[in-house]
């Protein structure tokens, strides 16, 4: 991999098409969802996804499932609970545990916005087989396993 680095390959890894990848869907989801006048972010949009399935998580296992750590969250929940997308409510068993709950107001956000997300996912994939789409998932797994695998190394 070091030959890589060392002759300007980079380009051949990769490393930069991922990431290039990613920058471009963000703005493609930020863009489709500001056209149709949907005022969310992605994260706000998946948190959204998250909650219309399985509502009443604990904010601690939202952080897991995000992969986000907890100060972020709780900015992230700040700032949709200010929207009236969700709210925080005590646990009865613990109290120190906060369930975030999605809102009328959130569901219906959501509502709107997964026709939306439904067609970005088509566009993205127009062109790809079921193979394609199939391999390419578990290629990002190995990749993720591969991370993972070396954080718990390091």
């Amino acid at each position: 991999m070091e030959k890589f680095l060392k002759s300007g390959d980079f380009y051949d890894t990769i490393l930069p098409w991922m990431g290039r990848t990613m920058k471009l869907v963000d703005a493609y989801i930020t863009n489709r969802l500001l056209e149709q006048d949907i005022d969310l972010t992605k994260v706000q949009l998946i948190m959204l996804k998250i909650l219309y399935s399985n509502d009443g998580q604990p904010q601690n296992d939202l952080a897991l499932i995000t992969n986000r750590d907890k100060a972020s969250l709780a900015r992230l929940i700040d700032t949709m609970e200010r929207k009236g997308l969700v709210v925080r409510v005590p646990s009865k068993e613990d109290k120190r545990i906060k369930l975030v709950h999605i809102t009328k107001k959130g569901m219906e956000y959501y509502e709107l916005a997964r026709p939306v997300l439904a067609d970005m996912i088509e566009n993205i994939q127009q062109g790809m087989s079921p193979n394609d789409i199939k391999f390419m998932i578990e290629k990002f797994r190995h990749m993720q396993l591969n991370i993972e695998n070396s954080l718990l190394v390091a």
